[in-house]
């Protein structure tokens, strides 16, 4: 062990994660240099070939990292299964809510910058939101609206305390004569257009109070519109994607990189995979760069900006944030809140990441304290600054039909790590 911690610190000051190994079909490291077993790691390909060769997903591209170094980087299955286009390593995929750290990356940014605190009221950035409402349902089922009890903060949208949903339950009418969209499909709306039309919504929840999966990514990547004074787009790809060598990240894909887009299948009640009609792909030039859904990327890229954050805010002699950002980032914000749209009762969110704090009833294996984010389109990351391994799993589905398999590609991993 002595050993690899000595590789571990040269590595880390050599920067191995580096673009041209990263987009390399071929691994980085062998397993065993890195404490992790081949065999074991060559049951990965069995699993995914299964259901692949069962009809569950068409395709599926896995990545494993340890110590700064790939040890597992496959592709089974087909990106497009009427043209029978092969699933490669370099496939992308639109990565919807894993698109959320990312935002809240260049919100941390802008932060470290001076430009904001985090508990500045948002209507002191976006107007609109001074003094919010909130919506209440008496005993008979009337609803109305009472004043919020505090203004939204900038923290409350960094750990989804804010109030906002996607528009479930109660406010759902609400947010559908508004046209408020998940950012998930093309639209010819402006973030900033909806963000201010959202803002005069009535919110779920007293801010601070409650946790609710919703749009509040979405509007941090307007108020980094706002203070940057650049779209979202172009922020990220300056201060993000450039940087890290992201170089086929992106929120409108490229004509020319199109057919790399591994197409979006759903699961049918009759067992078939059936290719989505719309596709939504970001495939044409749109204004709405939607911040908590609207970045396609590859498994490779996605694993360096998460080694970015394993290695406490830098990657390749880069820095990106601080050490100390990274520790508030992927620190429990929420106390005694419950997220109950995470998997576990342990499960926290610090900004941008959920956490695994303690054990809970759907423990599989995996070490506490691990972060990382999940994907409307079944796409996966997770960093274990413990074991400091990182896996990315990818795969384009319209529901979490086989969330099993994520999580039996997770405990893959971990039972070949042998040192």
């Amino acid at each position: 062990m002595k050993t690899r911690h000595v590789s571990v610190m040269l590595t880390c000051l050599a920067g191995v994660l580096a673009g041209a190994r990263l987009v390399s079909p071929v691994t980085a490291a062998l397993p065993e240099d890195v404490g992790l077993s081949s065999d074991r790691l060559g049951r990965i390909d069995k699993v995914m070939q299964q259901y692949v060769d069962e009809g569950k997903v068409a395709g599926v591209v896995t990545l494993v990292a340890r110590e700064g170094q790939i040890v597992h980087h496959k592709a089974v299955g087909k990106s497009d299964i009427e043209a029978n286009r092969p699933m490669t390593t370099d496939s992308l995929f639109r990565i919807a809510s894993m698109s959320k750290p990312i935002t809240a990356t260049a919100v941390m940014i802008l932060y470290e910058r001076g430009e904001f605190l985090l508990n500045d009221p948002v209507s002191k950035y976006i107007p609109e939101f001074a003094k919010p409402d909130v919506l209440v349902r008496s005993d008979d089922g009337t609803l109305t609206r009472e004043p919020a009890r505090r203004e939204i903060a900038i923290r409350h949208l960094l750990n989804h305390t804010s109030g906002l949903t996607y528009g479930s339950g109660a406010q759902g009418d609400l947010y559908k004569a508004a046209n408020i969209t998940s950012g998930l499909s093309p639209s010819d709306d402006t973030i900033g257009a909806m963000v201010k039309r959202l803002a005069k919504l009535p919110l779920i929840s007293h801010p601070g109070e409650e946790v609710h999966y919703g749009l509040s990514i979405d509007v941090l990547g307007y108020l980094v519109e706002v203070i940057s004074g650049q779209d979202l787009r172009s922020f990220c790809r300056q201060e993000i994607f450039q940087p890290l060598g992201m170089k086929n990240t992106h929120f409108v894909l490229p004509e020319k990189k199109v057919p790399r887009l591994a197409r979006l299948y759903y699961l049918t009640e009759s067992g078939s995979l059936e290719k989505d009609a719309t596709d939504p792909a970001f495939l044409t030039e749109q204004p709405l760069f939607s911040g908590g859904a609207g970045i396609v990327s590859t498994a490779s890229e996605y694993a360096r900006f998460a080694q970015m954050i394993l290695n406490n805010g830098q990657l390749d002699g880069v820095r990106i944030i601080s050490r100390k950002t990274v520790e508030l980032m992927t620190s429990n914000s929420l106390g005694h809140l419950y997220a109950p749209f995470r998997y576990n009762s342990g499960d926290k969110l610090g900004y941008g990441f959920g956490i695994r704090t303690e054990r809970g009833e759907f423990d599989e294996l995996e070490s506490l304290g691990i972060v990382g984010w999940d994907g409307a389109y079944f796409t996966r990351f997770w960093i274990d600054p413990k074991e400091r391994l990182i896996g990315v799993f990818m795969t384009q589905m319209g529901d979490y039909w086989q969330a099993d398999l994520a999580a039996k590609y997770r405990v893959l991993i971990y039972q070949a790590i042998i040192d």
